[in-house]
């Protein structure tokens, strides 16, 4: 009896994203895909980097 290897959660992500890039790949060019993750991404970094930068700024300011 053998039991069955799970996998780790990042090799299950990595399939789950694989799967679903075939997918949506038959409709549309691989190019095209890869721009719209890089613009994603990019909007992801500058939201996550704003909001960091009030985060410094509210606690810099002095207490009242």
């Amino acid at each position: 009896m053998s039991f069955l290897r799970r996998k780790s959660g990042p090799e299950e992500l990595r399939d789950r994203v694989s799967d679903s890039l075939s997918a949506v790949s038959g409709g549309a060019h691989r190019d095209t895909l890869m721009k719209a993750a890089l613009i994603a991404g990019g909007v992801a970094v500058l939201t996550a980097g704003s909001a960091a930068i009030s985060s410094l700024r509210r606690r810099m300011e002095p207490s009242s």
